[in-house]
Formats: structure tokens, C-alpha cells, sequence
């Protein structure tokens, strides 16, 4: 039979990742397709596919928003999508795939790498995916540093300005080493993302002097775009003897990229950007109740309406950025936000248990440990069955939740680890108030969700 392999990739690496690696696994075992899937996670690359299966393949689905280094699959069919499809319709993929005409085999495969790279590149053009393959390399970064953060506050929330303490080597290694690194890391992986390893260099360049001049996050991003179309120009159009080849990777190109892209921070970004900056800042920080209350609604109906997607990694990223100017507010309201959707669907189960399947209440346990642990991805399987009463369901829930959030002056040091963030001492400001916040929320989407769907008749 024809051989599938597939390879699935998400900004975060933490959920849709694995849900489509099963839900592609599971649907073909049914279908009874030989199938393998390779996965992109936090945790690194699993189940990693060999160039002796690559060759002997049908063809390859590639359910990715990041890169998964497609130039190895030159010259074989190839269906790409984004990693939700892979969740919603994977029998559509794997038909699409077994659909595929197989590929002519081409006697230079080391020709065909290159103008695969060639064209990925030049298709490769979406702002989106660039920034969330930045954002997902420095997510490790944040989430760590920001928990070690969060651990030094065990000991009192001055504790870490006595030298020599554990308290100060955790805010140390945390704020000073972690969250020193974010923003280069974020700049070189959009910048690599772009222009692959020319781009990475001047990219973490770009993003130090973003730190270094105030124009942080924003100017991180700015600079890893700027290296990354620098990069990729001056890899495009500088011809050398093929002798000489050799030296555009570590010589010509690094130097050019990263002094221009540097002198351009410096001399031209930097200024206006640390004001820009500084706006915000100062705007975030004197918001009061009322404007308070409508940035976490609008935080809080981001996280829940996709679920994972656009929007709500637009929020997060938003609110990660905000952590390196001390502001923690936003941060607050958007993990809060995040957790409400799956518990409040599990809430719903429990509430009506004759309008759900028994697949759904099972479902709904699997939804409250994903909701707990911060991982709005949990939600999927009942918004993907029933949108039209789950989405505004969820989405009225989490606006409510954010904007309590943010209405009691709730605080989030540490950027992930959903409840268990919570036990941790003076990690959560207004810790009850939190809790009431995602509790109104939950409670929210469980009786709209209850008054809109229907009872079911179950065979």
C-alpha cells in the first residue's frame, strides 16, 4: 500500500502539535493507511523522519505554522497546511494525499533541494509565520525565566536584592539570563525564519541592540524582519566565482547583514521605537478602570475565538512582550483567559449532561486537565463539532474573565504553567480575585453553552 508520512508543527509546540500528529495517526489506522508522523514539539523533534523513508513514500503532509525543514522532501508530493487542518479534516488529508501523482525521480536530487529552497523561500513571504517561529523558539526562554522568576518571590517579593541569597541566583538566572535573552532570540529565529542560518546572526545582533537601545520587544521584531530581508537580498543577488561560494555563508554575508542591520538600529530604529515604547509603557501603566477593563475583555475574547490560531497567539505574544517593561497585568488576564474555555466546556458537561454525547463528557475531563495546565487547545473538539453555539460561548466566558482580571489589578509574573503557577507565593497579585475571575468566566460559557444547544437523543 502507498506509504504516508507527515510532519506537524505549532507556534508553541505544546498542543496542536501532538492533537494533529493523533488525530492523523488514528484516522488513518482506521482507514488502515501506513502512516508516520514526525513531530515538531517543545520538546524537540520525535519520531524524526529518515531520508531512507522520506524516499519510499507516497507522499508527505506537512501540517505546520512553523518550518520543519521542507527542503529534505524536494522532488516528493507534498500537501501543506496549517496544523488546525490537520485536527479538523484529516481524512481529507490523507485522501489528498494518497490522491497525489508520484513524483518523477530527477538524477540532480542536489539540484531539486535547491530550487525547493528556492521557491520555499520566495512563498515563504507570511508576516505571521515568520514572527511565530520566532516566538516559538523564544517561548523556552520566557516560560523559564519567567517561572524562576516567579520562585525567587517564595522567599518575599524583595527577597532577591539580598546578594548572595538563592532568591537573588534565581532573579538572576531568570530575569538576567533568560529574559536577557528573549528578544535576540526572538529577532535571530523571525530573521532565520526568513533567510535561514544567513539570517540568524545578524538577527540575534539586531535583537541585542533592540535591548540595549530600549527599543525592546517590538524593536526585536522590527529587527528580525529587517535582518532577515537583508540577509535573504544579499544571498540572492551576490554572485561569486563557485569557487568563492563558500565564503557568502560565513563570511560575506554575516558581515554585511549584521553591520547594516545593526547600523540601522542604532542610528535610524532604536530612537523611535524606545518612544514608541515608552508610550506604551507609560499608557499601560496609568490605564485606569474602565480602559483597564476593555483592554482585558479584548485580551480575553482573543484567546478564546481561535483557540491557538492568530488571535490568540497575537494576545499572548502581546502580553509576553509587555513582561521585559515590568508591566504584568495583561499578563494576568491572558493566562486566565487561555484557561477558560476548556474548563468552562467541562463545567458545561457537568451542568447539562443530557445535551452532551458521552464522548463529549469524556472529552470534558481531557478539557479540564489541558485547562488547568493552560492549554486553550483542549476546546477544539467540541468547537470543531458544534461552532456555531461552542465559539461565541467560550469566547463571552474568556472576555469576562479578562476583563475581571484586569478590572481587580490581578498580576502574572510567570508567563505559563496555567494553576500551578498559583500555589507558587506572590507569583499571583489579588490571588483570590484571579480565582473568582476564571471562576465568573467558566461559569459564563457553561450556561450559555447550556441554553443554546439542545438536548440529544442518544442511541
Amino acid at each position: 500500500m502507498k506509504k504516508i508520512l507527515a510532519v506537524t508543527a505549532c507556534p508553541t509546540g505544546v498542543a496542536h502539535t501532538y492533537m494533529a500528529a493523533e488525530s492523523l495517526s488514528r484516522t488513518a489506522k482506521e482507514k488502515q493507511i501506513p502512516i508516520k508522523v514526525e513531530t515538531r514539539g517543545a520538546v524537540g523533534v520525535e519520531n524524526e523522519l529518515t531520508p531512507e523513508e522520506i524516499a519510499e513514500a507516497h507522499a508527505i503532509i506537512v501540517a505546520a505554522d512553523t518550518d520543519v525543514l521542507e527542503s529534505r522532501f524536494a522532488g516528493k508530493p507534498v500537501v501543506k497546511v496549517p496544523v488546525a487542518q490537520a485536527i479538523k479534516n484529516p481524512a481529507g488529508l490523507l485522501e489528498e494525499a494518497l490522491n497525489k501523482e508520484a513524483a518523477s525521480v530527477s538524477e540532480d536530487f542536489a539540484k531539486k533541494v535547491e530550487e525547493s529552497k528556492s521557491k520555499r523561500s520566495a512563498g515563504r513571504t507570511g508576516a505571521y509565520k515568520h514572527l511565530m517561529t520566532g516566538v516559538s523558539n523564544m517561548l523556552p526562554l520566557v516560560v523559564a525565566g519567567g517561572l524562576l522568576i516567579a520562585l525567587s518571590f517564595v522567599f518575599g517579593i524583595e527577597a532577591f536584592k539580598q546578594e548572595g541569597t538563592l532568591a537573588a541566583a534565581l532573579m538572576s538566572i531568570g530575569g538576567g539570563a533568560a529574559f536577557a535573552l528573549m528578544v535576540p532570540i526572538l529577532a535571530g529565529f523571525i530573521a532565520f525564519s526568513i533567510a535561514e542560518k544567513p539570517g540568524l546572526a545578524p538577527g540575534l545582533v539586531g535583537g541585542m541592540l533592540a535591548t540595549q537601545t530600549g527599543a525592546g520587544f517590538l524593536g526585536g521584531i522590527i529587527a528580525g524582519f529587517l535582518a532577515g530581508y537583508v540577509a535573504k537580498w544579499l544571498k540572492d543577488y551576490i554572485k561569486l566565482p563557485r569557487n568563492l561560494e563558500g565564503l557568502k555563508p560565513i563570511l560575506i554575508i554575516p558581515l554585511l547583514a549584521t553591520g547594516i542591520t545593526g547600523l540601522l538600529m542604532i542610528y535610524v530604529i532604536g530612537t523611535p521605537v524606545k518612544a514608541i515604547m515608552d508610550a506604551l509603557t507609560l499608557w499601560l501603566k496609568s490605564l485606569g478602570s474602565t480602559n483597564a477593563v476593555l483592554l482585558g475583555l479584548l485580551l480575553g475574547a482573543m484567546m478564546a475565538f481561535d483557540m491557538g490560531g492568530p488571535l490568540n497567539k497575537a494576545a499572548y505574544t502581546f502580553a509576553i512582550g509587555l513582561l521585559a517593561s515590568d508591566i504584568y497585568g495583561p499578563m494576568a488576564a491572558v493566562m486566565a483567559a487561555g484557561m477558560t474555555p476548556p474548563l468552562g466546556l467541562w463545567l458545561a458537561t457537568l451542568i447539562g449532561p443530557k445535551k452532551f454525547t458521552k464522548e463529549e463528557r469524556d472529552a470534558g475531563k481531557a478539557a479540564s486537565v489541558l485547562g488547568i495546565s493552560f492549554i486553550t487547545e483542549g476546546a477544539i473538539p467540541f468547537a470543531a463539532s458544534d461552532p456555531l453555539r461552542v465559539i461565541p460561548s467560550i469566547v463571552a466566558g474568556s472576555a469576562l474573565t479578562g476583563a475581571l482580571s484586569m478590572f481587580f489589578g490581578a498580576t502574572l509574573r510567570a508567563p505559563h504553567g496555567g494553576i500551578f503557577v498559583l500555589l507558587i507565593p506572590n507569583a499571583v497579585t489579588q490571588l483570590l480575585f484571579y480565582v473568582i475571575s476564571i471562576a465568573a468566566g467558566m461559569l459564563l460559557t457553561a450556561l450559555l453553552l447550556n441554553i443554546l444547544k439542545k438536548p440529544i437523543q442518544e442511541s
